[in-house]
């Protein structure tokens, strides 16, 4: 029996990152004599164990086989006899195919190391194909390390694009697909995962709400890079830099524009209306994916009303409160950063864009004035029933119109 440190574990601390989790494998060791050890069971599809001190998890080494359709058609082998290098093997990527003994050596029989000195994302072997989800992981893998120089390598572009034509995406599992997504939107370069996947033909397959703006031709005078797909990245990456880890900021981001591609040709490039028309196709996303309710709600919010963002300081202080209001912002204060970052986002991914968006901070100080009404001192007052919040409405009015230096 013996244990190795394996994974992004082992990847990270070679490129000098932060290692967060461990993982380890055990290479001849049956569930019986782990759980004798003290090790405790959690693994359903095959044995995974967790430590009995650290809780880390241990996980026999396997291997696998090919039985079916999408993610679960795998079958796995995990007897005594299964070696480090055959458990290697099945993984995806070179740089995750790295073990680490206990005295420090590294056991490397597929050139991880050396991929991770030359930048590369590269497959271990054909069997990386027989696993969709392998595709979306490492387009964003692809998000995490593009920042460091990391590209894929062409081999690699060939066997994504041959998994595409295979008909193997079409059975990706929704819900995994959405936590790739979810995953992809909390790394530094969300851009490099929509680059990936449209390269080999996926973005069309899983997400073709967003493929469907890339070609779309925007008003030079407001987008000079013209394209919808190409401002989209934009917009994706400035997101993930205004708060970093944010998959949820991200996700809002990502819909605010997908009514562009549903401009009718002869309108082009003006894109009239593209906010209401943005909805319905965002809404079949979510319905697909099973996106939360609450990013879902937050993203119809974006697409609807983003605009109203950008032209803020000229709207009156009622339509300002009635906004707030329309976002349920008053019980829901948290929605209101969102949306603000959200829309600083979409101004500022651009070509040649400035850092400047004051109505990010206009928007948040009106909030902060308007939420300081409460309706306790009216019904104190004597009101009863819509007069409250009539008189609540008027007094979020008036203190946002003194943010606004609006006159009465």
């Amino acid at each position: 029996m013996q244990t190795y440190l394996v994974g992004g574990a082992v990847r990270d601390r070679l490129l000098g990152r932060p290692v967060h989790d461990r993982d380890w494998v055990v290479v001849g060791a049956t569930p019986e004599q782990m759980l004798a050890l003290g090790y405790t069971q959690v693994g359903a599809d095959f044995p995974v164990f967790l430590h009995p001190q650290s809780k880390e998890e241990y996980a026999l080494a396997r291997t696998e086989r090919k039985q079916g359709k999408g993610y679960a058609g795998f079958v796995f082998d995990t007897d005594a006899a299964v070696t480090l290098e055959q458990d290697l093997q099945r993984r995806d990527l070179t740089i995750n195919a790295i073990a680490e003994h206990s005295d420090g050596r590294l056991i490397d029989p597929f050139g991880g190391v050396q991929d991770l000195r030359r930048r590369v994302l590269r497959h271990v072997s054909p069997a990386f194909a027989e696993d969709p989800v392998r595709l979306l992981r490492i387009a964003r893998f692809l998000a995490r390390y593009a920042p460091y120089g990391f590209t894929i390598a062409a081999e690699t572009n060939d066997l994504l694009r041959a998994l595409v034509a295979s008909g193997e995406v079409a059975h990706l599992v929704p819900e995994r697909v959405f936590e790739e997504l979810r995953k992809a939107l909390s790394e530094p370069k969300p851009s490099a995962f929509l680059r990936c996947l449209r390269r080999c033909g996926a973005l069309a397959v899983v997400f073709p709400e967003l493929d469907a703006l890339y070609g779309v031709p925007q008003r030079v005078l407001f987008h000079a890079e013209i394209d919808a797909g190409v401002h989209q990245q934009m917009v994706s990456d400035l997101a993930a830099s205004l708060s970093p880890g944010d998959a949820q900021l991200g996700f809002v981001a990502l819909m605010h524009d997908l009514g562009k591609a549903l401009t009718p040709s002869e309108v082009l490039p003006r894109h009239l209306q593209h906010e209401q028309r943005g909805l319905a196709p965002l809404q079949a996303l979510c319905a697909r994916l099973k996106v939360p309710r609450e990013w879902q709600v937050l993203a119809e919010t974006v697409c609807r009303d983003h605009l109203k963002v950008h032209q803020l300081s000229e709207l009156r202080a009622a339509t300002i409160c009635d906004l707030l209001s329309s976002w349920d912002a008053w019980r829901k204060p948290e929605r209101v950063r969102v949306v603000a970052l959200s829309c600083r986002a979409d101004k500022g991914g651009r070509l040649g864009a400035s850092d400047d968006y004051p109505q990010a901070a206009l928007l948040i100080a009106c909030h902060a004035v308007g939420i300081t009404i409460k309706a306790e001192p009216f019904v104190q007052a004597g009101l009863v029933g819509p007069d409250v919040g009539a008189a609540v409405r008027m007094a979020r009015i008036a203190a946002i119109r003194a943010v606004l230096s609006e006159p009465a």
